[in-house]
């Protein structure tokens, strides 16, 4: 028999699975990002509206897995010989845009807000990341995908994902020993090497095994359980190696990818049907699990506790909105070329979306960043997640034959 608790976590689970995927329809026909609909399906159940979720340690528990499979996403869908076509002007736009946002973030931080150090390098942190996944939509869209300036911006979501997950690596140290260790720092370093070396020959070699039982098996069902056992392995690994647990789900979607390649990847040559079958036969387990983390980002986030009527709250997430977008414009505009297509990269890169709510809520979850902190950077998240779509469209209705 039931108990009444289980019971009513069935109904919660139903009320966000089916709000959040209608608030993701509804932007996805107003031709927004569909994260920003679940993350707002979050803030309309929770606490800041209407109260009737909250986010407990099942339904953290489930987002936990969401993330996991969304850095597994974003790992499967890296085209690393992406990097190797654009080369020096996407090393330069992801280089650039990800030191720019996290130098720009931490000194308005430490030294105009006065934060502490690691409030400073989570908000610098959140700051670095670009969601190219809401790029590479509007791009489709726009029948731009495989424009000259779309491969640059392809190339450096490459490095930004890398890098991104290395300096996520270090902060989720730096937030579970309540200080910034150099020496720790070097270790986890070390640590994320080996795994970045092992982890993918290994992913490999246990796929070969997988497709060949995949050929042979009487039942259906066989590669979603093996690559899900597979991710949640390497994710506990990760954990036990002292990196975050997300590493292990970028590390193990970056070997399966269909364009993953390695200096001896000879030897474990990439079979592109069955990356295809992998990608095909995931999407729905990953389509179920990633929205409930944008809501429960949203049932985290207490609107209702935040002074409005304190300057701090407007002049910190302003000042964060304009470092946010000029620390990714600045380095595109730098590149050679026609000013059109440069504004176009850097545009390009300005949607924080999933990758920083990621950081956001590391921070909030390891209690560096209390809820003003946490609502700020959840609106800059949002805005820029917002903003770049929008400038796309108007740049490419006013100069169509944009190149680079």
């Amino acid at each position: 028999m039931e108990t009444p608790a289980v019971h009513q976590f069935f109904f919660y689970l139903m009320v966000i699975l089916l709000t959040s995927r209608l608030f993701a329809e509804v932007f996805a026909r107003l031709k927004s990002p569909p994260v920003v609909g679940e993350l707002l399906a979050g803030v309309l159940l929770g606490p800041s509206l209407l109260g009737w979720l909250e986010a407990d340690q099942v339904i953290k528990l489930l987002a936990e897995i969401g993330i996991i499979l969304l850095l597994f996403e974003v790992g499967l869908e890296t085209d690393i010989r992406q990097l190797v076509k654009t080369g020096f002007q996407s090393l330069f736009v992801a280089v650039s845009g990800f030191i720019l946002p996290f130098v720009f973030g931490f000194l308005l931080s430490r030294n105009l807000f006065q934060l502490s150090l690691l409030e400073s390098l989570f908000i610098g942190g959140a700051l670095t990341a670009t969601s190219i996944g809401i790029t590479i939509r509007v791009l489709t869209d726009l029948q731009r995908q495989n424009s000259p300036e779309a491969h640059v911006v392809l190339g450096a979501a490459v490095i930004d994902d890398v890098l991104g997950v290395i300096l996520l690596a270090m902060l989720y140290e730096f937030s579970q020993a309540g200080e910034v260790n150099l020496g720790n720092a070097g270790r986890v370093m070390s640590f994320i090497a080996v795994f970045f070396l092992l982890a993918p020959v290994f992913a490999k070699l246990i796929s070969l095994i997988i497709r060949k039982f995949d050929r042979v098996s009487q039942t259906d069902g066989l590669i979603p359980t093996t690559i899900v056992s597979l991710v949640l392995f390497f994710a506990w690994l990760a954990h036990a190696m002292g990196a975050p647990e997300l590493l292990g789900g970028f590390a193990a979607g970056l070997a399966l990818s269909r364009r993953f390649f390695m200096p001896f990847g000879l030897a474990l040559r990439t079979d592109p049907d069955f990356a295809g079958r992998i990608e095909n036969q995931m999407r729905p387990i990953i389509q179920l699990f990633v929205p409930i983390f944008f809501v429960m980002v949203g049932l985290s986030l207490n609107l209702r506790v935040i002074d409005w009527t304190s300057p701090f709250i407007w002049s910190f997430s302003l000042s964060l909105f304009v470092i946010a977008v000029l620390g990714k414009l600045l380095g595109a505009l730098l590149l050679r070329g026609p000013w059109p297509a440069r504004f176009a990269i850097g545009i390009a890169m300005i949607p924080r979306g999933e990758v920083g709510l990621i950081f956001a809520e590391l921070g909030r979850v390891s209690a560096i960043l209390n809820n003003e902190l946490y609502a700020a950077l959840i609106i800059v998240i949002a805005l820029t997640t917002l903003l770049a779509p929008i400038l796309l469209r108007s740049l490419y209705r006013r100069i169509p034959l944009a190149i680079l």
